[in-house]
């Protein structure tokens, strides 16, 4: 016989099902796309790329796509500022911040307007 996860759920006490969409809604708040995070910094498409040396039709492409390059994530986020770290999770194990991985040289400059 298979559980279904909705079930499950139904099952649950409200207050427990109360913490666990509050839960839920905290981390997925937590978590933008590019897109979500230059929006976030007031930067424009056209300004990331500037800083990048492309075209802003590459930002657009690029904030479209799901898979890409460690090291143009890099960019894209050093261009908008910020740096880029790796977060390796196992159960039961402390969070690890993976190196070597994707280091560039110096960091674009960018200033965004407030």
């Amino acid at each position: 016989m298979t559980t279904r996860l909705e079930d499950k759920i139904k099952k649950l006490d409200p207050a427990h099902r109360r913490r666990i969409e509050a839960r839920a809604a905290q981390l997925i708040s937590k978590e933008m796309t590019l897109r979500d995070l230059r929006k976030a910094l007031k930067l424009t498409q056209a300004r990331v790329a500037k800083a990048q040396n492309v075209s802003q039709d590459s930002i657009s492409r690029l904030e479209q796509r799901s898979d890409f390059l460690i090291s143009t994530l890099r960019k894209t986020v050093e261009a908008m500022g910020g740096s880029l770290a790796l977060v390796v999770q196992f159960v039961g194990r402390e969070p690890v911040i993976l190196s070597g991985l994707a280091s560039g040289g110096p960091r674009p400059k960018i200033s965004a307007k407030r």
